[in-house]
């Protein structure tokens, strides 16, 4: 067990009386059904997600501090022209038809530039004689718009796509992609001549032909200086062993008749590939310990050295089950601590519908600290990050309870307007279409946006009725990718909307505040540096992020850490810890600019695009 810090002895005997409790729910599952065990009072009601029907928050005023970000839904002028089909749009028959899928931000041609893979999902009636729906590809045309090359780079299949990562698998400098389905998975392997070829039967990692993966992870667990593969599946999927919506207790949302689950399905699991360092992988889910942990539901999974212990750990967002803290133990195994931990419940000890995780350093005090989204009814978590990877809750204290309606999905911890403070941009949707045919019910299928501006000292306040008409708009939204697709120095928000087309949130920043950006690149480490973390000094200030090769809902961001500096016209110095477990500090340098980091050169490079 991880050691508790000295003066958090209350917190320390809340997470043990939770972890018994937990390992009592394990043993006697019928109790734990009955509610007996008091771990979450829904599983005594008729439904098959979890929800604590928990009421908004009291809110503040405002702020009188101007918030200067402006979001502009420019999808459509990119030439983003595509359309997500997930099953029905008017009635969801089974839960593979409701939980959408991710969006990639990656630089696929190395020409400095933003691009975008979007993943797509099918229908289980067919399409008859016309093709089905593919994932696309979108390459940034560097003035404002997108081309599709989904055809000519070889990404275009067919089939329920869940989750996207991406990783440099074989540290030629190309990023790499990997695509978790209902059914084999896919592999793209990046020939670096704008073209990919599909690898996962030959390099081990399609998974069975019945597998519902749903997230995905590339990370260096072992410190050998080669990408390995973590993949998460959200349950055994079978249309034919699954009930018809309505018929039974999980089947059913306040009385209305909707499909079964995730509760009373099989429940899925996770895989860990380790690289042979040929291009293909072993399982080594049995060995590593992964496998040891059964009963979950798992959706986006992380990959950051949450502990600073040198080693890169695991974090995974489960629906309807205690979510998954895998530490990395240094030896080639991991240790499943989430309990022990605080990231498996919420602060009151209760499992929830976790969906998407942003990591980030919020408070500034050089330690990440995560945002999870949760089903209605439920806050998100803010695991403040107590040091030595033990976390604490503190949603309703950073004023962050004020929003329980929404279902969450994509999320992360971002600086969106350049003030060195981490906000919060959430996109949200509700999986039951049905609900927009009735009244009875108060909740809606599509939803707006969320954002949350960061006070500094713990605080977040609601500003996002302040951000323009665009995340005013309702979209069931789930996967979302965040970047600077643009360069101009802000960060912008790709969304994938169910039953419609993308939509790409232009931010629009206004007033005079700085940034910086670093790209870190691997030489003893991995190429792309997945699992690095910079801290970045800036005049007394720290601000810590790291590189992640999924976040937000099963998602992938730009790999090019952004830091916003405020009045700052310069940074004092960075810090990185690389995943091959070395420090190396970096010098400072002036604002507005782009950096390339190379491990153990300590030169920091302006780095420019091409125009």
């Amino acid at each position: 067990m991880t050691r508790i810090a000295e003066g958090h002895s209350t917190v320390k005997m809340t997470r043990l009386l939770v972890a018994a409790t937990y390992g009592l729910a394990r043993y006697f599952p019928k109790l734990y059904l009955c509610g007996l065990l008091l771990t979450s009072p829904v599983w005594v009601s008729a439904q098959g997600v979890a929800s604590s029907n928990a009421a908004p928050a009291p809110r503040k005023e405002l702020s009188t501090r101007p918030f200067p970000v402006k979001f502009v839904d420019v999808a459509l002028s990119a030439g983003l022209d595509m359309r997500f089909t997930h099953g029905g749009d008017e009635s969801k028959k089974y839960i593979i038809e409701a939980n959408g899928s991710g969006v990639a931000f990656l630089d696929y041609d190395n020409d400095g530039w933003l691009d975008l893979f979007f993943v797509n999902g099918s229908r289980l009636e067919g399409f008859g004689e016309h093709p089905g729906p593919t994932s696309r590809l979108y390459r940034n045309t560097r003035d404002g718009r997108f081309t599709d090359v989904t055809a000519r780079a070889g990404v275009g299949h067919t089939g329920w796509g869940g989750g996207v990562c991406a990783g440099d698998i074989d540290n030629d400098g190309d990023l790499d992609l990997f695509v978790a389905y209902w059914g084999p998975n896919r592999l793209y392997v990046n020939s670096g001549e704008g073209t990919f070829v599909e690898a996962a039967g030959k390099s081990g990692v399609a998974g069975p032909a019945t597998e519902w993966s749903s997230g995905c992870t590339f990370l260096d667990y072992d410190r050998d200086g080669r990408l390995d593969l973590f993949v998460t599946s959200y349950q055994q999927f079978d249309p034919a062993r699954t009930p018809a919506p309505g018929q039974g207790s999980t089947c059913e949302w306040k009385g209305m008749p909707v499909f079964c689950g995730p509760r009373g399905l099989p429940y899925g699991r996770s895989t860990l590939f380790r690289s042979r360092g040929d291009g293909t992988f072993d399982d080594v889910t049995q060995q590593t310990g992964i496998g040891a942990v059964k009963g979950y539901y798992a959706f986006t999974a992380i990959a950051a050295d949450l502990n600073r212990d040198g080693w890169v750990d695991l974090y995974v967002a489960c629906d309807s089950t205690p979510s998954l803290f895998f530490r990395n133990n240094g030896d080639g195994t991991f240790s499943e601590i989430g309990a022990e931990t605080s990231l498996a419940f919420n602060e009151h000890g209760f499992e929830q519908g976790g969906m998407g995780i942003g990591a980030g350093d919020f408070d500034g005090d050089g330690w990440l600290d995560l945002i999870k989204t949760n089903f209605t009814g439920d806050y998100p978590n803010l695991y403040q990050n107590l040091e030595e990877g033990i976390f604490e809750d503190v949603v309703v204290r950073a004023g962050l309870a004020v929003n329980p309606q929404f279902v969450g999905w994509g999320v992360d911890l971002v600086d969106l307007d350049n003030d060195g403070w981490q906000d919060i941009l959430q996109v949200n949707g509700h999986v039951y279409p049905e609900l927009e045919r009735q009244t009875r019910i108060l909740e809606t299928y599509r939803q707006r946006s969320l954002v949350y501006r960061n006070l500094g000292g713990g605080r977040f306040e609601d500003v996002s009725e302040l951000t323009g008409s665009a995340l005013g708009e309702k979209k069931s939204s789930r996967g979302a990718a965040f970047g600077d697709f643009d360069n101009d120095g802000d960060i912008d928000v790709a969304v994938m909307n169910m039953g419609e087309a993308p939509s790409l949130y232009r931010n629009d920043l206004g007033g005079s505040n700085h940034w910086a950006q670093l790209l870190l690149q691997g030489t003893k480490s991995n190429r792309a540096a997945i699992g690095a973390m910079a801290t970045l000094y800036n005049g007394g200030r720290v601000q810590t992020r790291a590189v992640l090769s999924q976040s937000s809902f099963v998602s992938h961001n730009d790999l090019r850490l952004h830091f916003g500096l405020g009045e700052a016209t310069k940074f004092d110095k960075v810090i990185i810890r690389w995943p091959s477990g070395a420090e190396e500090e970096f010098p400072g340098g002036g604002a507005d600019a782009r950096y390339l980091l190379v491990e153990g050169s300590g030169v920091m490079a302006v780095l420019k695009s091409e125009e």
